[in-house]
């Protein structure tokens, strides 16, 4: 009996013994790499709060309001289109240097702003220094993070943001009490902050595996793969993968060699959207979807104007309105943190079907609230009470799925050679659609009511949500081949992945009875 178990054993996998350490190593390279997404987020953060002093100082009205809050992010497109060639020029880590000095340099300026012009010309600056921040924080965090605990890495970016826009909201409260002159200078200047430890955290990166392959370097690309990978037989895996794309012929294994020029073309654009195969099609519209579905539902508005939404819902103090935005915000990251150790485990879909249904039903509970508060002539507290528990429960349930999972789903189903720029045009709607709803909110507002926005965001949400439902294939745990098997067949794609599972179940019977037979041949 010995014998046999022996026999079986001996066809089981090598265990790493140093699994444990490199993990270690890739969460410890993701989450500096994932520092620079706190600029977006502290940017967010700081000026719901700031708006207020802005506007009573400079004395712009609501539209100059709308464009001064929601136009980083139609600026970030700059920095994001810029971000992948330059970090293929550079590098990764150099990049996310430039981010920070870009939006020092941005902060610095809107810090010290004399007037409107001045104060735009500063946002300007600091949205291409976002835009870079945006794209190539999750870029570096895939190409270092092993399959295993690939999406509990890749969700780093969101808890930075996350983490970004609490920072922003502690730094509302902090300078409230000064003179009005200076609040707001204050909460926008101190921002240069985080850009300086993002570009003193730099210094510990280690450069990406793929960067290093494609500039010809694979003693250090193997180098880095055998630390962030579960065993040697992944990371050896991960290298062929790599130098595949990058067009290095699998026999080249020198420390140094030289990289073939590829034609340059429009073949990956043509590939995605021009004459796309059923499985692209499949895939840019899931992929797609979850990034104009992220923003579509309302986030940037209840995070941006959370203010404005506690002032109707009967909190009149600036500083305890201040105050209930950093409890929200405290909400929020809270379950951003929750959520990265779900994603591996309970997997995309059913976080993010239960995210988007929790967001509808929760605007559509604060909505009612507002519409109570808006035609009742006392201060009902229990319908404020109603409003700011709803608030809080909209964004808990915002980064339990829509937050994290749009950026890493979006990163882990478009093929290896389209992901760059299948990821890029996403960011690119994920952005367009952020500026166009933020700089719309109080707009809106006026024309249908705060609760009538609210109504409109939840139906968004609802279409969410039966969305992802009929469309969106299961991710977690499929090789990429069952991934693009999934992709194609749109709406029956539920039936493709009960054939794929009776299919792999059938091989690991037929494995199985080989093993056993081959265990009893050994045996006598």
């Amino acid at each position: 009996m010995d014998d046999k178990n022996q026999a079986l054993a001996d066809f089981d996998p090598p265990k790493s013994k140093t699994s444990r350490k490199k993990n270690k190593y890739a969460i410890a390279s993701s989450f500096l790499a994932s520092l620079s997404s706190i600029l977006l987020g502290y940017d967010i953060g700081v000026m719901s709060g700031a708006i207020i002093y802005i506007k009573k100082d400079l004395h712009i009205n609501d539209v100059q309001v709308e464009i001064l809050v929601g136009i980083l992010n139609l600026y970030s497109l700059i920095g994001s289109a810029a971000a992948g060639r330059t970090s293929d020029w550079i590098g990764r880590r150099n990049t996310m240097v430039v981010a920070a000095v870009i939006f020092f340099v941005g902060a610095l300026l809107m810090g010290f702003a004399t007037n409107y012009a001045f104060l735009m010309f500063g946002r300007f600056v600091a949205g291409v220094g976002v835009g870079y921040a945006l794209v190539i924080a999750p870029v570096y965090t895939v190409e270092v993070s092993p399959e295993s605990c690939r999406g509990f890495l890749t969700s780093f970016p969101e808890v930075f943001i996350n983490g970004g826009i609490l920072l922003g909201y502690v730094s509302n409260v902090a300078f409230s009490k000064l003179p009005t002159h200076l609040s707001w200078r204050f909460m926008l200047g101190i921002g240069a902050i985080p850009s300086v430890l993002l570009g003193l955290s730099v210094l510990a990166m280690p450069e990406s595996p793929r960067w290093l392959v494609m500039k010809g370097r694979l003693h250090d690309a193997r180098t880095m793969l055998k630390k962030t990978s579960e065993s040697p037989e992944e990371a050896e895996s991960r290298l062929r993968d790599i130098k595949e794309a990058a067009g290095i012929p699998e026999h080249c294994n020198d420390d140094v060699v030289q990289v073939p020029k590829r034609p340059k073309g429009n073949n990956v654009w043509k590939e995605l959207f021009i004459s796309p195969t059923p499985s692209i099609k499949h895939i840019v519209l899931t992929g797609i979807g979850i990034h104009f579905f992220q923003q579509a539902s309302g986030i940037d508005s209840v995070v941006l104007y959370s203010p404005t939404i506690f002032e109707r819902a009967g909190i009149k103090s600036d500083h305890d309105r201040l105050l209930a935005t950093v409890a929200m915000g405290c909400v929020k990251t809270l379950f951003i943190l929750v959520a990265t150790f779900f994603l591996d485990k309970v997997g995309r879909r059913p976080l993010l079907l239960t995210s988007f249904g929790g967001m509808a039903i929760s605007l559509l509970l604060l909505s009612a609230g507002l519409t109570v508060i808006d035609h009742s002539n006392g201060n009902l507290r229990w319908a404020v009470v109603l409003c700011v528990t709803m608030v809080s429960v909209y964004v808990a349930l915002f980064s339990i799925g829509a937050g994290p999972i749009a950026w890493v789903y979006g990163s882990e189903v478009f093929p290896l050679r389209l992901r760059a720029t299948g990821f890029s045009v996403g960011v690119t709607i994920n952005r367009v659609t952020s500026g166009l709803i933020s700089m719309t909110f109080l707009s809106l507002e006026k024309a249908i009511s705060i609760e009538g926005a609210f109504f409109f965001y939840a139906g968004i949400a609802g279409m969410a949500w039966l969305f992802f439902f009929t469309l969106m294939p299961e991710t977690q745990g499929k090789t990429l081949e069952e991934t693009d098997a999934l992709f194609g067949t749109f709406f029956k794609w539920r039936s493709t992945a009960r054939e794929l599972k009776a299919k792999k179940m059938s091989e690991m019977n037929n494995t199985a009875q080989i093993q056993m037979a081959t265990t009893d041949a050994v045996a006598s």
